[in-house]
């Protein structure tokens, strides 16, 4: 039961905790027979029609996707396929190597190599030269490295690409949440990780699925997510009134909506 203390508010609509959303993903797939790769394709179409938005037109844009090992970057993988499909210029880095994926990712992938979408692991198919001047070269980067199921700040290979990402001074669209950020309080949670501590992407526009996420709903992640934008995921009213929620038809103007 999502529980009011920690409803926020987002343009009228109510803000998830990380307990809370994952609650909403399991009762989807458990009650309502919504599959995973069902959603993560809405999302990917969904982020691509955003980036569309932000970019006006995609017709000869040149966007660098960076992606991380979990399903928020199976949405990033999706939505590579439909930003080529609308005539853009596409890159797909990959934060780890393709067998450190998760599987439905893994398939997404396939599908980017059949397309001759290019595809490469960053650091090792790519100098940091080589990463930079990509970066900087694009006209939109597109972040699903880390999603809401991300603990503790940034490690390892992505908190690696986020300061390049950072320095490249190129746009940024995150998927859900900007990646560094907590998903709960906005900021990073405080852990101990070294050099890598407090290592946030600043996003010129979030799109978050299916309900905000608290993380940018608050003062410390809303500076850092832009424009908030949010994806329809074909989530039934029935499965959030049985978490407490009601939403009177947010999506009723599209797909996707602007929220702030």
């Amino acid at each position: 039961m999502l529980s009011t203390s920690t409803r926020l508010d987002v343009a009228g609509i109510p803000a998830a905790t990380v307990a809370e959303m994952s609650e909403i993903d399991q009762l989807a797939v458990a009650s309502f027979g919504i599959s995973l790769p069902q959603m993560m394709e809405l999302a990917g179409l969904a982020l691509a029609r955003t980036a569309a938005e932000i970019r006006e037109t995609l017709e000869d844009a040149r966007l660098t996707v960076l992606v991380g090992p979990g399903n928020n970057g199976g949405g990033g993988l999706v939505a590579a396929r439909h930003i080529a499909n609308r005539g853009a210029r596409v890159r797909v880095i990959l934060a780890r190597p393709v067998a450190q994926l998760t599987a439905l990712p893994r398939e997404r992938v396939a599908t980017l190599v059949e397309m001759r979408i290019p595809v490469c692991v960053s650091p090792w198919d790519l100098a940091d030269g080589e990463l930079d001047a990509e970066l900087r070269g694009s006209d939109l980067i597109v972040d699903a490295l880390l999603g809401y199921s991300a603990r503790g700040p940034a490690r390892g290979e992505i908190a690696q690409l986020i300061p390049r990402v950072i320095a490249s001074g190129t746009p940024v669209l995150s998927l859900d949440l900007p990646s560094g950020i907590d998903p709960d309080g906005g900021e990073d949670s405080g852990e101990d990780s070294g050099d890598n501590d407090g290592v946030m992407i600043d996003a010129a526009a979030t799109m978050a699925v299916a309900l905000p996420k608290r993380g940018i709903a608050v003062a410390a992640g809303r500076r850092r997510a832009g424009s908030i934008y949010l994806a329809d995921i074909g989530l039934p009213a029935e499965l959030y009134r049985r978490v407490g929620i009601e939403l009177a038809d947010p999506f009723a103007g599209g797909p996707v909506v602007r929220l702030a």
